[in-house]
Order: C-alpha cells, then structure tokens, then sequence
C-alpha cells in the first residue's frame, strides 16, 4: 500500500483472525513515519555497538565510567519524571508473552505490574506479535477472555495489573513488515502499533502508556527512544512527558551509564530493572576473548550474591532512588510443581532472594508465575509496611567502581561436566521450543526465554575458545562437546516422544551458535532465517 505520506509499505499475510483490525493503514503510516524518521540513526547505534564488543574482545578497549558525561553523575540537581498513575506501587510485577491465556492470568495473578512481553519470552512468528496486540487492545478495552479446554472461563477481574510493554530490541528487524522494500525496526514496530492503538485509550482509563525498554548498551541508545517518545506524542497530540519507560540494565557496558541513560530518558523515566540473565550473556558476549578473569563457572554458580553481581545490583539501587527512580530487582523463574517437597525447597530460595532485593532496597520485582507472586509481596510488605516503594533509602552508603563491576573472577566456582551437559540440554530444549512458536518455556520447573539459551550457548563457546578445563581435568574441545550434544540430543528426543520437526534446526543452531570459531547471534543463523521467513 503507499501512504499519504509516499511510503509503499508492504505486509505479509497473518494468519490471525483480526490482523485487519490492528494492521490498519493509519497504524501502519505511523510506525512508517516513526522509522523513516531513525532508521538511519538506529543503524548507526547498532554499528557503534559491533564496534564497541569487537574492542573489548580484543582488549583495545578497557570499560569505565565515561569522562565525558561526569557532569551529568557528579550533578545532583537533577530528578527524572518518576511514578506515573499505576506505577507508584511495583512491589510485585509479572513477565510472561502476551498470548491470549497469559494476558488474563498475568492481569488476575495479584502482581502490581504486568510486563507484556513482545521480547525474550515471545517467539517472533508473525501469528505471534499481532495476535499479541490484538490480546493487549481487548485487554486494554475490558473485553478479554480465556477458556480452558476443560471449559472453564477466565476474565479479568476487578483490580488488573497495570500493564507495561516490552517491545523487541533495537538489534531486531520484522521482515513481515517493509518500508520502501526494507524491513522495519521490529522495536518501533511494537511499540508503534501498540501507541497508535492504545495511548490515548489508556490515558482515558487513568493511567498511561508504560514501557520496558530492553538490550540498551549505551545513553546514546536511550537518547534514541526518547527522541521517539517525543514524536509519538507529538504526532497523535498527546502530552509530552506522558508516557513512561523503565529500563533494563542487562549489558556490561548499560552498567556504567546507568545516570547517563536516566538523564536522557529523564521525562519520560519510571526506574531501572537489574535483568540479571542478559546481563550475565553481555559480560560473556564482551569479554569472551580476554582470558580465564572473565571465564563464568557453571551457570547455577552464578547467582546474584557473587561480588560483580552485587555491585551491579546495588549501584542499580544507588542510583535509582538518587534520581528518583524505581528500582526494580530480577526475575524468580521457578515454577510450582505437584511435588510438594521440591516446592519447598524452590520457594525458600525464592523467599531469599527476594528478601535479599527489598534489604537491598530495591522497590519491587519479577515473579515468572502467578504461584510466587505471594511470596514475592509478602517479602516486600514486610520491609514496606505502608510505603508504596524505599525511593526515601538513598544506600549513599555504596561506592561501586569500574574494577567491582568487572571483577567477574569473583564469582569463583567450577565448570563440571553436568553444568556442560546441562547448557547443552537447555538450549537444546529451549530453542526447539523457540522454533515451534512458544517463547517462554517450562524447563525443569524454570519459566525459561530467550536469554537462558543466549548464556547457555555463549558460555559453551566460552569455554571451548579458553580451553577451559572440567573439574576433573578433561579439557572442553568442540568435539567433546559434540559428543556431548549428541547425547542430550538423544535425550531431549527420547523425552519428547521422538525427534520433533524443529529439533534438529535447534541442535543446527546451537552448533552454529556454540561450536563455530565466532560467536554470532542466534538472529544471524540460517535456521532463524528459514524460520522467520516462513513464520
């Protein structure tokens, strides 16, 4: 179709039953006019990014906090926007993709916040990502529900969650959708067609449009968004400063600008979140190449008590609540199972770790299931009482520097061949899922997404590229950990009743991905590429 403006913007075919309804030729020349505006900006960021990662590698470039923009960290004058309506209160908020089933039970599961999530947790098939935004504007509008196959009803009760939305990061492309013959940014596409539909909506309602800003690595990056939250405003007529973004600081190099990336966000910032697994992939992705210092032990060694980790998470806090914004702690992926003794166990774990983000000071957190959402608020309430939030606690007394967050030897620990089977065995699970179109998958009683099989994989690599030795001395080589992968092929296989059709393209990835002699993403691989395209 060509527009008014003089794009031609041509749309693949959805199999969802009402893709007319949010395809519209006026959503569309929205999102078209938002990415002719910052296509060519957006490349430009991504390029900075390829080169950044590829000097770290290398050791040309050693990360620090920017000489350039201490001002804007030594200056205390300034405040971000804040809490907007429905946001004051995120003692408690739920992820999950924003299927028809998720999107009821995440609104009813008790949380304060819901993040809907078009990222991590979603496959990217077509069917997917509008049948997602079709879900959002009935829920949006009151008129959702879900029946279960037993024929029970589910609608959403009276006190919803409030929703934020995660779009796909600035690294992604929708090739069902092309702008003058190139494909859209699959992030402005997300977030254009849920603005254009719901903004005004949704302020009509008494709160607004919120979102989770995913995968930044540097302020210029937030610069970006902010500079299109002023165009989206002003081209549907709403207020500036309406809407309202939290971050996720989940790469190394986010870490040291976490100031910088409030002041660029700052009226249209709510808080930051401590995305705790993709921020273990970036230390990994970046400092794949520099030696044993940055060599991760087994993932499960890697929590969030290891010294880098802490002082990520407790700069997060520091900074945050000197701004004024919200900080928001990392996900609780378990799963409740009919084993009460394993739930036991799993839900004091929880209970810890949740204790430990609100002693921390932290204003909330992730919950991956609506059976944590209560442990998850009860924490909180303790330590809260009747406060919506600790902004009051400034933790003036922590002092983080460039070698505490790249301390990543402190995390100690062991490789094991269990911890390598185990990553094998994830990815394998993972990303077979991934292809057959469900994006947040229960592995093990763990709600797992696209940022499990990212660690899982690079850290195999890893540890291949470093000759990293298992404990008991057998070096990992490409072709132990072929050997390896084949047998937890089988096994995956066995306990899926048979080879699926997409398991073999996971274990083509996960090669591809793991064993090469580079360390590409899973969205370069020729198996992605058949799916995409023909999803």
């Amino acid at each position: 179709m060509a527009t008014s403006l003089g794009y031609r913007i041509a749309v693949s075919p959805s199999t969802s039953e009402r893709s007319d309804e949010i395809l519209t030729p006026a959503a569309l020349e929205f999102v078209a006019r938002l990415d002719n505006e910052f296509a060519g900006r957006r490349r430009e960021l991504l390029d900075e990014r390829r080169v950044r990662k590829d000097e770290l590698n290398s050791g040309e470039r050693q990360l620090d906090f920017l000489p350039e923009t201490a001002h804007i960290r030594d200056d205390d004058s300034w405040r971000v926007a804040g809490a907007a309506a429905g946001l004051a209160d995120r003692r408690v908020e739920i992820t999950g993709p924003t299927d028809r089933k998720m999107t009821v039970n995440a609104l009813n599961s008790g949380a304060k916040v819901w993040l809907a999530d078009f990222e991590d947790a979603t496959s990217p098939t077509w069917a997917n990502i509008v049948d997602g935004q079709v879900n959002l504007y009935d829920a949006i509008g009151g008129d959702i529900d879900f029946t279960t196959d037993a024929g029970k009803r589910y609608a959403i009760g009276d006190d919803p969650a409030t929703i934020v939305v995660r779009p796909r990061g600035w690294h992604l492309v929708e090739k069902h959708v092309r702008i003058d013959g190139r494909p859209v940014s699959a992030a402005l596409f997300d977030f254009g067609i849920y603005f254009f539909h719901n903004a005004k909506r949704l302020i009509d309602a008494g709160v607004g449009p919120y979102f989770y800003l995913p995968k930044l690595e540097s302020h210029e990056e937030a610069r970006l968004w902010n500079d299109v939250f002023l165009l989206a405003q002003e081209l549907l007529g709403i207020p500036r400063g309406t809407i309202r973004a939290t971050v996720l600081i989940e790469t190394i190099t986010a870490a040291f600008e976490m100031d910088e990336i409030l002041y660029e966000l700052r009226e249209h910032a709510a808080g930051l979140n401590a995305g705790r697994w993709d921020y273990i992939f970036s230390v990994i992705k970046n400092f794949a190449k520099q030696g044993a210092d940055f060599v991760l032990p087994n993932r499960a060694e890697v929590t969030m008590t290891v010294p880098f980790m802490r002082a990520y998470t407790e700069l997060l806090v520091r900074t945050c609540h000197r701004r004024g914004a919200h900080a928001i702690g990392g996900m609780a992926a378990f799963i409740p199972s009919k084993d009460p003794d394993a739930n036991a166990l799993a839900f004091e774990k929880v209970r810890q770790d949740k204790e430990r983000e609100a002693g921390d000071g932290f204003d909330g957190s992730w919950v991956a299931h609506p059976g944590l959402a209560p442990v998850c608020r009860e924490v909180f309430d303790g330590v809260l009482g009747g406060k919506p939030n600790q902004l009051d606690r400034l933790r003036e007394d922590v002092s983080v520097g460039a070698e505490d967050l790249l301390n990543v030897a402190s995390a100690g620990g062991d490789v094991t061949e269990e911890g390598l089977r185990a990553n094998l065995n994830v990815a394998l699970r993972y990303v077979d899922s991934w292809l057959r179109g469900t994006g947040a998958a229960a592995i093990s009683n763990l709600m797992e997404d696209a940022a499990t099989a990212e660690i899982a994989r690079c850290q195999v690599w890893q540890w291949i590229y470093n000759g990293t030795k298992l404990s008991d001395g057998t070096a990992i080589t490409t072709e132990l950990v072929t050997e390896l992968l084949d047998e937890e092929l089988a096994t995956v296989s066995a306990d899926l009743g048979g080879a699926s059709g997409t398991l073999g393209d996971a274990r083509q990835i996960v090669v591809e991905t793991a064993l090469g002699e580079k360390l590409p993403s899973f969205f370069t691989t020729s198996a992605y590429a058949r799916y995409l395209t023909t999803t």
